[in-house]
């Protein structure tokens, strides 16, 4: 069996933002070698997402409104315990739970086997930093 691991360094410059990042994901594959196996993408922080979907801005918009309504952003202690802390991030780990941590994703003749308008993503729900992306592809 072989393997590969890399890293994506992720920087959004909003406070929420998607990334398309299925290219990056397919040339780590390519760059792997291994044929069959399968594809792990990890958002590698507590209020950031990979998740699968179609690239169509349409979508994101709404994917932004629907997660605003669900977990808002409101920095104030009031609202939510875990911004008692000092933190003002809490809508965020809400929204990665919401969204997912990881994907897992078939390598099949040497690429990703996704359907005909699944991408790859990468949701930031408290951007302006930097952060990472885990990419480990195993199989033969």
């Amino acid at each position: 069996m072989k393997f590969l691991t890399e890293y994506l360094s992720m920087h959004v410059p909003e406070r929420m933002g998607f990334e398309n990042i299925t290219r990056d994901v397919e040339g780590v594959v390519r760059q792997s070698g291994i044929e069959e196996g399968l594809c792990l993408v990890n958002a590698m922080h507590i209020t950031a997402s990979v998740f699968i979907n179609d690239d169509e801005p349409g979508l994101h918009e709404d994917y932004r409104r629907w997660l605003e309504e669900l977990a808002p952003f409101d920095a104030s202690p009031q609202r939510y315990r875990h911004n008692r802390t000092g933190e003002d991030n809490a809508d965020a780990h809400h929204k990665r739970q919401i969204m997912g941590r990881e994907v897992v994703v078939a390598v099949t003749g040497g690429h990703l086997d996704l359907g005909p308008w699944e991408q790859i993503f990468y949701g930031e729900f408290d951007g302006r930093r930097t952060k990472r992306v885990l990419i480990k592809v195993i199989g033969e």
